[in-house]
């Protein structure tokens, strides 16, 4: 594969910063979630926000819909959700005498599985194959979701009530883990300043088949060798870490670097920095390190 020219980074560039400026034009005091989110999109991989309700994650993910022109459904990840619930099922037509295919929320394009910890782990297991391969498996058929499948999950904190913990295999199908926190005063005040209603007129700024292109281009960033290299001494140093009981699997490495050329995109570069890596390490390590036990209770 060719790398990207300079130029085409920058044509990149400009496109992802159309979309972050109008995705923050909706979500006020969320900047750096608003990024996160843009890198994940391009990046071609899944995302989780955590933050406490109120804080605009189901509007995040809705306005980044209708920004690109996408299918969108929202579930609402509850106690009582089953699988078939999420994927769909076959249900037998006694007027035609066949089983007929009714599909689940998730044949769409954008996902949004809301308080996914809400729901026992059998159901957020139901997700694992779609993120993974991009398809589900009913009644031993495959049906495939599309290459603009993409999920955002939300997340309570654990302590609140009623929330489980994601599973390992769970948490590793997300590129990012993005948390939200409260906006500063002056974007609050501008909150309170629109009111409940306030509703703005929203213009797509990317094509399918644009996002599609972009997702291309972030491949075709160049990552050399000592950024590699950088890039592995980090995940190395999780697993040989006394305070980590797991530390980063060889796939958080390879969305590391995903998310790394995706920011380099973002800066009009068309090749990877450590720089880069470092500014999404957090965001793409972060839920996938467990504490030992021992860390836990010094309270690490």
């Amino acid at each position: 594969m060719d790398s990207l020219s300079e130029d085409e980074a920058k044509k990149a560039s400009a496109q992802i910063a159309g979309l972050m400026n109008a995705l923050a034009g909706v979500v006020v005091g969320q900047p750096a979630a608003v990024r996160s989110l843009c890198v994940g999109l391009v990046a071609d991989g899944h995302v989780l926000l955590e933050g406490v309700p109120g804080v605009a994650k189901t509007l995040l993910a809705r306005t980044l819909a209708q920004l690109l022109e996408l299918r969108f459904h929202r579930v609402q990840f509850t106690p009582d959700l089953m699988p078939a619930d999420l994927i769909g099922t076959r249900i037998w037509n006694p007027e035609a005498r066949a089983w007929e295919l009714h599909t689940g929320p998730v044949f769409t394009d954008v996902l949004l599985a809301d308080e996914i910890n809400r729901t026992p782990p059998k159901t957020q297991a139901a997700l694992l194959e779609a993120m993974q391969e991009r398809q589900v498996t009913i009644d031993g058929e495959r049906q495939d979701l599309g290459a603009s499948f993409f999920v955002i999950a939300t997340e309570n904190p654990l302590e609140f009530e009623g929330t489980y913990p994601l599973p390992e295999a769970q948490t590793d199908r997300f590129l990012l883990k993005i948390t939200l926190g409260y906006p500063p005063e002056s974007d609050e005040l501008e909150l309170l300043r629109r009111g409940p209603q306030h509703r703005l007129t929203l213009t797509p700024v990317l094509a399918k088949d644009a996002l599609h292109a972009l997702r291309a281009d972030a491949k075709r960033v160049r990552v050399d060798d000592s950024v590699r290299k950088y890039a592995l001494s980090l995940l190395r140093t999780t697993r040989a870490s006394a305070s980590l009981k797991l530390g980063a699997s060889p796939r958080a490495g390879l969305m590391l670097l995903a998310a790394a050329q995706v920011e380099a995109l973002i800066e009009g570069r068309a090749y990877v920095l450590p720089d880069d890596v470092k500014a999404v390490a957090r965001s793409v390590l972060r839920h996938r390190l467990t504490l030992s036990t021992e860390a836990e209770l010094e309270g690490v």
